[in-house]
């Protein structure tokens, strides 16, 4: 059975940047879905256009409510997983913020899974896996994985539970490795930050590290497409993807997109630290996405086009 042949969803994480964009795809294309969120990061206002509908349901309740996401869960077929902790930085400070709002929300989720013997996962990890690795094309098989900061490590946790349990309890899951994801509806990211230092003052804008951390962008629409297709052609009983492009963005030509889409002139920018932007920052990410390009997937953007189309849609622009 492929994506088109399941009717029922449950989305974690559903009010979130990623995960409205993908309930807006799953309601048009007549599926019944419930979209969990405690809306620490998820917006309501992102998914109210959909409330009423006699498809769709919204239950605002937190992951770590185990009782609550068991009979929310009930009668689903199919579990996409997107709920997590997305302030990095944060979660360095509180360091229990990941392993609580990853680790052990993806567990309960698992868990959840087994009590409604529900047998299909999708999972958002994410390219933070990979932690400060050489500069070159990452590919799936890369290792060992020492991840820098809690939420890549809360994510490596994530997916070795989730190994774990399609291998004890028959769950079958799909891992994507992320890259930037970006478009409308961020509510951080450095494009995002960008633009509100900038509405602050454009005379100056600050950037974090110097400007050469470089890194792969693509578009949420593509980061949709992406799980789908690897849901539709790939059938092993646990597998991983990484999602994103080859090509990529340095720091300083962000600001100069963003700066060149808000039509200013004579900013000023302003670098302050070393290479590395804040603690846990990997500077370098390449990607390889051959064995996701294999099934006939790929960005429909480079990584400055995709930059640039969520500068504009941030801004209202397109």
């Amino acid at each position: 059975m492929s994506y088109r042949d399941y009717t029922k969803y449950f989305v974690t994480g559903g009010a979130g940047f990623i995960g409205s964009h993908l309930v807006d795809k799953l309601i048009s294309e007549g599926k019944t879905v419930t979209v969990y969120d405690n809306l620490v990061s998820g917006k309501k206002k992102d998914i109210e256009h959909h409330i009423g509908k006699d498809k769709f349901k919204f239950l605002e309740a937190d992951l770590l409510d185990y009782d609550t996401l068991v009979g929310a869960m009930k009668g689903y077929e199919v579990v996409w997983h997107l709920g997590a902790n997305t302030d990095i930085p944060g979660g360095n400070r509180v360091t229990d913020l990941d392993l609580k709002n990853c680790t052990t929300a993806t567990r309960n989720v698992l868990e959840a899974m087994r009590a409604n013997k529900i047998g299909k996962m999708l999972f958002a990890s994410s390219a933070c896996v990979y932690g400060d690795a050489p500069p070159q094309a990452l590919s799936e098989t890369y290792g060992p994985l020492h991840p820098i900061n809690l939420y890549g490590a809360g994510k490596l946790a994530c997916e070795g539970l989730i190994s774990s349990y399609c291998h004890l309890f028959g769950i079958q899951a799909w891992m994507f490795r992320f890259a930037n994801v970006v478009g409308a509806r961020m509510g951080h990211g450095v494009i995002y930050d960008f633009i509100q230092k900038l509405k602050k003052n454009p005379k100056e804008l600050e950037i974090l590290g110097d400007g050469h951390q470089q890194k792969p962008f693509f578009l949420v629409e593509d980061c949709i497409s992406g799980m789908i297709c690897a849901f539709d052609k790939t059938n092993k009983p646990y597998d991983v993807f990484n999602l994103g492009t080859e090509t990529f963005t340095n720091v300083t030509r962000i600001g100069e997109i963003v700066i060149e889409e808000m039509g200013l002139k004579d900013v000023k920018i302003k670098y302050t630290g070393g290479a590395r932007g804040w603690p846990g920052d990997v500077p370098i990410v390449f990607f390889s996405t051959k064995k996701i390009n294999g099934y006939g997937w790929e960005a429909s953007r480079t990584s400055d086009e995709a930059v640039r189309t969520a500068a504009r849609r941030l801004l209202g622009n397109e």
